[in-house]
C-alpha cells in the first residue's frame, strides 16, 4: 500500500430505525345479524401492513362483503382464532361486541365501534367495558381537524344513496311492488320522493332520486342548512320549511318518504301515517330509527335472517300497514367497506404516530369527543346514564394523567 497517496474519508449515510413494537389490529367476525359492513378491504389491509401494523383476522370475517380470506392473506394479514383477534392492541368491530367477547379483550385495549346507543344489553356491555378498562371510541362521533365527522359522513352518504336505490328496486318489483320506475319516462308522471331533513344523507338521497327522474321535496326546520343543501345539490329539489299543512300535503302524494336526522325531529303519528298512499315506501336514515314514524314496525335492511321476521326494532305497538326500512347502508356492505377504508387508514396512522391510543386521545380533541369509556371511566354522558354510573370529563382525566 502506498502511504504517500492522500486518502480523504467520505461520509456514508447509515440507515436508522426506530425500535417500536408493531401495533396489532384485531378484526373479529361480526356475529350481529343486522351488521354486514366490514371495516377494511384487502387493499386497505395491505396498506396497513406495509405501514408497520400487524393485522390479525378471524377466518371468514369478510364474507359479508364477498372477499375471500386469500385476498387478505396476500396482503400480509394473519388468520388466527377469534380470541386472538380480541387480544389485539386495537380491535375494530362496527357492531357492539357481546358481553362474552368483551371479557376476552386485553385490559386497556382500544375498541373501535359505532356508537350504537340503542344497543341491547347496553348497561351490561358498558359495565364490562369499564371493568376491562377498555378505551371505546365511537367512530361515528370522531371529529377531524376541520370539524367534519369523516366516519359519520361516509356512512350517511352511503345510506342516502342506498335508500333510493333500494326504493327504486322495490317500486319496480312487479309482484310485490307497483311495477313502476321512479321517473324519467316521457309522458309518464314521475314518482314523488319526500325527504325530511337536509343533512348529508338527505342530500345524497336527493341527488340519486333526481338522477332517476323523480320529483323531490325536501323539508327542514333549519332554513340555513336547507339553503346550503339546496345550493350543493344544484337545483331540481323543492325545498320547504316544515309547515304542518305543507308536510301533510306532501305526504299525501309521496311514493317514497325518507327521514334523516333533524335538529327539530318530525314525529308522524298514526293519523299522519294514514295519509300515505297504499304501497308508499318509508325509510329512516337517522342515527336512532323509529322516532319519526313511531307506530310503524321497523324492517332492518342489513338483517341476514328471515326478512319476514327481521323487525328487530319496535318502538311501540305497530298499528300501521306500512313498514319503515332502516339500516340502508348495511344493505350495500362492500361499498361501505371501500368508502370506510381510507378513513380508517388515516385514523390508524395518527394513532400509531402518537405512540399508542392514550397518547393519541390526549393529543387529538376529535377522539376525546368520540370516547365512550376510558380506562374504567364512563366519559360520555349518555353511556353513563345507560349504565347508571358516574360520568367523568375525559379532559379532566387526561390533565391528571
Amino acid at each position: 500500500m502506498d502511504n504517500s497517496v492522500g486518502l480523504t474519508p467520505m461520509p456514508s449515510p447509515l440507515e436508522t430505525a426506530t425500535c417500536r413494537r408493531r401495533l396489532t389490529i384485531g378484526l373479529p367476525k361480526c356475529l350481529t345479524r343486522s351488521e354486514r359492513r366490514f371495516p377494511l378491504t384487502p387493499e386497505a389491509a395491505r396498506n396497513l401492513t406495509e405501514r408497520g401494523f400487524c393485522l390479525l383476522m378471524e377466518a371468514g370475517a369478510a364474507e359479508s362483503i364477498h372477499y375471500p380470506d386469500g385476498a387478505y392473506s396476500k396482503g400480509g394479514v394473519r388468520f388466527v382464532s377469534r380470541r386472538e383477534t380480541l387480544q389485539a392492541d386495537i380491535v375494530i368491530h362496527l357492531a357492539p361486541l357481546s358481553v362474552p367477547d368483551i371479557g376476552q379483550l386485553r385490559k386497556g385495549a382500544l375498541l373501535l365501534t359505532l356508537a350504537n346507543f340503542g344497543r341491547r344489553e347496553g348497561a351490561e356491555v358498558v359495565r364490562r367495558l369499564l371493568e376491562r378498562r377498555v378505551i371505546n371510541i365511537a367512530l361515528d362521533l370522531v371529529v377531524d381537524s376541520y370539524g367534519h365527522r369523516p366516519f359519520a359522513d361516509v356512512i350517511a352518504e352511503v345510506s342516502g344513496r342506498a335508500a333510493v336505490t333500494i326504493a327504486s328496486g322495490l317500486m319496480a318489483d312487479s309482484e310485490h311492488g307497483k311495477g313502476i320506475l321512479l321517473g324519467g319516462i316521457a309522458g309518464v308522471s314521475p314518482c314523488e320522493v319526500v325527504i325530511l331533513g337536509s343533512d348529508l344523507a338527505a342530500g345524497a338521497a336527493a341527488r340519486s332520486a333526481i338522477g332517476l327522474g323523480a320529483v323531490v321535496r325536501m323539508f327542514d326546520s333549519d332554513v340555513y342548512r336547507l339553503r346550503a343543501s339546496l345550493r350543493q345539490i344544484g337545483g331540481g329539489v323543492i325545498g320547504s320549511s316544515i309547515h304542518p299543512r305543507a308536510l301533510e300535503n306532501a305526504l299525501r302524494t309521496a311514493d317514497v318518504v325518507i327521514s334523516t336526522d333533524l335538529d327539530c325531529p318530525v314525529v308522524v303519528e298514526a293519523s299522519g301515517e294514514t295519509l300515505l298512499k297504499k304501497g308508499a315506501l318509508v325509510f329512516d336514515l337517522s342515527s336512532e330509527p323509529g322516532k319519526a314514524f313511531p307506530t310503524m314496525p321497523l324492517r332492518d335492511l342489513g338483517d341476514r335472517g328471515d326478512k319476514e321476521t327481521a323487525d328487530l326494532y319496535r318502538p311501540g305497538e305497530p298499528t300501521s300497514c306500512h313498514i319503515c326500512y332502516c339500516n340502508a347502508g348495511s344493505a350495500v356492505p362492500r361499498t361501505a367497506a371501500m368508502a370506510l377504508s381510507d378513513t380508517f387508514i388515516t385514523m390508524l396512522d395518527d394513532i400509531a404516530g402518537c405512540e399508542g391510543a392514550s397518547s393519541a386521545i390526549q393529543l387529538t380533541p376529535g377522539l376525546q369527543d368520540a370516547a365512550l369509556t376510558f380506562l374504567g371511566k364512563a366519559v360520555n354522558p349518555r353511556v353513563a346514564r345507560i349504565a347508571g354510573v358516574r360520568h367523568y370529563d375525559i379532559r379532566l382525566l387526561l390533565s391528571l394523567s
